[in-house]
């Protein structure tokens, strides 16, 4: 018997392998397996941890520009082919880098994120991995640009600084200074959502509130933005500002459209499914083994598990999910391919007790066991025939 593991991380609890690990452990308590373990991230944060640690690379720490100017820490990683390097956005441009007092749309800047992207590059870096949620930015990723080489001048030849307010100044754009090793570079953009750069669901008016926009300010901020996606379209002699995703982080998700070579905006699920491989391993799979810190509604409606699930329903295999809580309405998970699920939680407990790790990593054990005792108690019931 075949089973794949591939479970969210239990935030605040387990990470993803760790969670993975637990339940084989409890599988190979009762019975005979070949397990396999994946990594499992929606492309946001954790995404670099669960890759660089499920698939084997390494981390590289460097210092770059952070979101206010100063300058912060970031960590990426490089996966073990050399080539392929996996990043978050919020390492150097992120909302939770900034105290919230010292929010300023009018001056945060994306520079660290083009700093990070150069510096994979010069290691060797081609395949790229972004995930780009959590920024602090509203400045197009006219900062990421300049990072990597582009210029934005003024009506005067002035090289425009790397903020907001440079949007609405652009006279030209030149790219003489961009070096010719990114051109041979691939980027698989992690974005989830569906706004446009400009307008009232674009980039400025959803999104800028939370990083210290105020109300009377939007309208001049997405004018400034329309001004830069006019100049880019006059410059790249297309008009990409309203494609879904564009507005993503500040207009980052623009940036990369525009800007950077191969550069396709996609679901995060998705891009880290294919990155581990997943449908590859379930093709002889007879069981895969799902889940995440929380089962409900939320879940069914697309959530990582259910990714797994519906990957999983094209090879036949059962799926079981274990989940730290469960509510009602998980119900309609059984909808979308998860033929079974458990908490893993076995008596009362405070929350705080249930996600002591070493606490929910036995529970996860125990959990796996038990299920996987009456899973092959059933195949021998069946003549090794049997199901669910």
């Amino acid at each position: 018997m075949k089973v794949v593991i591939a479970i969210d991380s239990f935030k605040g609890s387990m990470s993803s392998l760790e969670a993975g690990n637990a339940a084989k452990e409890g599988i190979l308590r009762a019975c005979e397996a070949d397990v396999v373990v994946k990594p499992l991230a929606d492309g946001g944060e954790g995404t670099t941890e669960a890759l660089v640690r499920g698939l084997g690379g390494r981390f590289e720490t460097i210092q770059v520009t952070g979101p206010m100017g100063g300058k912060v820490l970031a960590r990426y990683g490089i996966l073990k082919d050399g080539k392929t390097a996996v990043m978050e956005m919020a390492e150097a441009a992120g909302i939770t880098l900034v105290k919230r007092e010292e929010l300023n749309p009018w001056k945060a800047t994306t520079t660290g994120v083009g700093e990070m992207i150069l510096d994979a590059v010069d290691k060797g870096c081609r395949e790229f991995i972004v995930g780009i949620g959590g920024s602090a930015t509203t400045e197009g990723g006219i900062g990421m640009l300049q990072a990597l080489g582009y210029e934005f001048t003024g009506e005067a030849g002035e090289i425009l600084p790397p903020w907001l307010e440079s949007l609405g100044k652009i006279a030209q754009i030149r790219e003489e200074k961009v070096p010719s090793r990114l051109m041979d570079c691939h980027f698989q953009i992690a974005c989830d959502v569906t706004n446009p750069l400009c307008g009232s669901l674009g980039a400025v008016c959803v999104f800028g509130p939370q990083k210290g926009v105020k109300q009377e300010e939007l309208e001049k901020m997405d004018v400034m933005m329309r001004h830069y996606a006019q100049k880019t379209a006059q410059f790249k002699g297309e008009d990409k500002s309203g494609i879904a995703g564009a507005g993503a982080a500040g207009g980052l998700g623009f940036a990369f459209l525009n800007y950077l070579p191969h550069a396709e905006l996609r679901s995060g699920i998705d891009i880290v499914l294919n990155a581990i491989g997943l449908e590859e391993e379930l093709k002889d799979a007879d069981v895969v083994v799902t889940g995440e810190g929380r089962l409900d509604l939320q879940t069914s409606m697309g959530k990582l598990p259910v990714g797994v699930a519906r990957l999983a329903q094209k090879y036949q295999a059962k799926v079981i999910a274990f989940a730290g809580s469960v509510t009602e309405d998980a119900l309609k998970c059984n909808a979308e391919g998860i033929d079974a699920f458990f908490p893993i939680v076995r008596g009362i407990t405070t929350l705080e007790e249930a996600m002591e790790t070493e606490t929910a990593k036995e529970n996860m054990r125990s959990a796996a066991e038990q299920v996987f005792r009456l899973y092959a108690l059933s195949l021998i019931n069946a003549d090794c025939k049997g199901t669910l």
